[in-house]
């Protein structure tokens, strides 16, 4: 089994970038530490060293990490492939602990753990092998990255009629193909804008500290021939007051049941101003992200990391020794700013919860 169907159908929708591989056993990333400077692949056969990657920001996005920690947990499989019936579902239950671990925030990480664990239970009590528990898990995973795309291309879709007939279109960190299986979640609604003959214009935040906009949305989008333009992440508000940007579309690691949003650091401002300034402000995520047992987003843990991350810039300083530093990586946006939530099932409209519940019923 291998990615072939998946590099197929992104072609087909226009994506030529895709940020991670199947091969032969083997499991491979995209560094997206190292774009747009270096294009190098990592090759992973341990479940534990996925987790490491997925902590160490070699691969994000929340869709992405989903699918990462999914093939993890086939590596997983395929380390106890000798081990049969109790004894490989404490090897099992041992590496999927650790593999929610690597990102807090990211609701489609233990989604993905919790999907594969169900089969990996099912498969086991049939009395099959540990060996063929490791195929089952693994076509189930090929499953969860060709859904995730399919997905992707039918949120773009739907997004799209969100999206003026001419506009400047804001976008917030990377919700694109290297955030997801390949196609992308806010920048999927963009591309199926574009595919729609609508004449857009992309406009993308740097994302401090790690650059995400400048350094992955742009190479992604050049990548396909898309303009785009890149902005410092104090800009927005004076763009939209220009008339420059007519929409904002992000992605999101968490939705909450009643519509809060957690996306990367610096979207609850995007979402206020967008506001000020009477303009839409969507959110594209598949079904995975949206959490139904989480009330609000009052309850969504906040990851924090290093503050290194925030006083250097490409290995330089440029804050005084001493300084303290409080590096949160997400931020929540309150539902009552959002204009829509674009799925792949449909669009979500105020208010959110009985939306949810819908969806979810």
């Amino acid at each position: 089994m291998n990615d072939r169907i998946i590099q197929d159908i992104a072609a087909e929708a226009g994506s030529s970038v895709i940020p991670m591989r199947w091969e032969k056993g083997c499991f491979y990333l995209l560094d997206q530490r190292l774009l747009p400077a270096e294009e190098k692949w990592i090759k992973y056969t341990r479940a534990r060293d996925v987790a490491g990657a997925i902590t160490d920001m070699v691969v994000r996005g929340a869709p992405a990490i989903g699918i990462t920690a999914a093939f993890g947990m086939v590596l997983a499989a395929r380390e106890a492939s000798g081990l049969e019936g109790r004894e490989f579902l404490e090897h099992w239950d041992r590496e999927a602990a650790y593999m929610v671990k690597a990102r807090p925030t990211a609701v489609n990480l233990k989604w993905a753990v919790q999907r594969l664990s169900r089969v990996a239970a099912v498969a086991v009590q049939t009395g099959v092998t540990g060996r063929e528990v490791a195929e089952v898990l693994e076509a189930e995973a090929m499953a969860i990255w060709e859904d995730d795309i399919r997905g992707n291309i039918e949120m773009g879709r739907l997004g799209a009629g969100l999206i003026p007939e001419s506009a400047g279109v804001l976008t917030h960190c990377n919700a694109g193909a290297l955030a997801t299986g390949g196609y992308g979640t806010a920048l999927g609604v963009i591309r199926g804008a574009v595919t729609a003959g609508k004449n857009i214009k992309i406009y993308a935040e740097e994302t401090r500290p790690w650059f995400q906009g400048s350094r992955l949305t742009a190479w992604e989008l050049i990548r396909d021939k898309m303009e785009v333009t890149i902005l410092v992440d104090n800009a927005a508000g004076l763009m939209m007051k220009l008339g420059k940007i007519n929409a904002v579309v992000v992605g999101s690691d968490r939705i909450a049941a009643n519509g809060d949003v957690a996306n990367k650091i610096g979207t609850y401002q995007v979402a206020v101003l967008a506001r000020r300034h009477n303009i839409p402000f969507i959110v594209a995520a598949p079904v995975s992200t949206i959490d139904p047992d989480m009330p609000s987003g009052d309850a969504i843990e906040i990851e924090k990391r290093a503050g290194d991350e925030i006083v250097s810039v490409c290995g330089t300083r440029i804050a005084a020794k001493g300084v303290k530093t409080e590096n949160l990586v997400f931020d929540v946006t309150p539902a009552e700013l959002v204009t829509a939530i674009v799925t792949e099932k449909g669009v979500l409209e105020p208010p959110y919860g009985p939306s949810v519940r819908k969806l979810f019923s």
